[in-house]
């Protein structure tokens, strides 16, 4: 029992420190991009003056008042305000009273005014704001004040049309090869024909070779078809690109499906093409979903095709955001809030598909 008792509290040690592991690299992971969510509701001249955890109920100083000193007093030397004798250097540095208030000089010395603050609690989400989702998503006229109180005149970058040239490019480019390599995969996991292996090798050598290569050739050949800006040669693009690790991993995938149910749809008369539709693809979805997670996210993360292939005519999220930090890099408010659009649909997919994502990478691993 004591061997069996110290097995036991070993396991629970072990999984205890696995799962504070993970906490820790999750805690780790979501403090930043819980930072960068929060600040894309904040204004911009919040961003510049204080921390984005001060959105979180806090105290802090509010302004209450001012003071105008007369012309009489020399703020060169010591002066009395408030009942306490200071300097100009001292306030502006803040100066506090005995009963909490505090005294901070504004501008320079020949402003003579003094704001007064009191501490007081500030509830959650001061301060925040839709307005840069709107002003990202429209390409509107935009203005804010930045940490100096300039107001500030922008013109809007158009997200929105971004976020659907994006979406017109990622499902049809995830959807194409999918289908081409399911075919794929079937004719090489269950038809024999000849040079199979040859031409299955092929396809797990272009897995290692880069993309790069091939897009001054492909351009090439767009523009004497004159298809170079448009939907269709990025979707041809990314299927080509797409299609040899599809087909591997479909593959991999089909050939463990059980041999006798396609053995009893032969015997019945089913034609292979019916087998296809009616068997295979029905089976093969955590292979199929996995895949689709790998290539929307790509094709929708993916910045070099689209700027070769669309350029600025059909411009695509990853363009857009480009653009944001080229012409707005100190524009964090709205920075932020583009990459929390960006970010939307690639996390509804994935957690749509997530729990056949394991089953699908890992198929065919273990035989026997």
């Amino acid at each position: 029992m004591s061997a069996t008792g110290g097995m036991k509290r070993q396991q629970r040690v072990n999984s205890a420190l696995v799962n504070g592991i993970l906490i820790v690299i999750c805690i780790l992971w979501l403090v930043p991009a819980l930072g960068v969510f929060v600040t894309s509701f904040r204004q911009s001249k919040d961003i510049f003056g204080s921390g984005w955890w001060t959105v979180l109920p806090h105290k802090q100083y509010v302004e209450k008042g001012e003071i105008k000193l007369p012309d009489t007093v020399d703020v060169t030397g010591s002066f009395e305000v408030e009942g306490v004798t200071t300097t100009f250097e001292e306030l502006r540095n803040g100066v506090t009273l005995s009963d909490g208030r505090q005294l901070t000089w504004f501008g320079n010395r020949r402003t003579r005014l003094i704001k007064v603050a009191e501490q007081q609690w500030v509830g959650f989400g001061a301060n925040l704001t839709l307005d840069n989702y709107k002003n990202v998503l429209t390409g509107k006229e935009i203005k804010f004040k930045d940490a100096s109180g300039q107001e500030i005149l922008r013109k809007g970058n158009n997200l929105g049309t971004a976020f659907l040239n994006s979406v017109a490019v990622a499902v049809p480019a995830t959807i194409i090869p999918i289908l081409i390599a399911a075919f794929c995969a079937y004719g090489f996991a269950w038809l024999n024909f000849p040079g199979r292996k040859f031409f299955f090798t092929i396809v797990v050598a272009m897995l290692v070779v880069p993309l790069q290569i091939a897009l001054v050739p492909i351009l090439q050949d767009y523009t004497k078809l004159n298809l170079n800006g448009t939907f269709l040669a990025i979707w041809l693009a990314h299927t080509g690109f797409g299609l040899p690790l599809a087909i591997y991993i479909l593959f991999n995938y089909i050939s463990t499906l059980p041999r006798d149910i396609l053995e009893s749809a032969f015997i019945d008369g089913a034609s292979a093409f019916t087998i296809f539709t009616q068997l295979i693809l029905p089976l093969s979805v955590p292979a199929l979903a996995s895949f689709a997670i790998f290539q929307f996210l790509w094709v929708w993360n993916d910045y070099l095709v689209a700027l070769v292939f669309l350029g600025d005519q059909n411009r695509v999220v990853t363009s857009a955001l480009a653009a944001i930090v080229g012409e707005k890099g100190a524009d964090w408010h709205l920075l932020t809030s583009g990459a929390f659009i960006s970010m939307m649909l690639p996390l509804a997919v994935f957690f749509a598909l997530q729990r056949f994502f394991v089953r699908g990478l890992t198929a065919g691993s273990v035989k026997g």
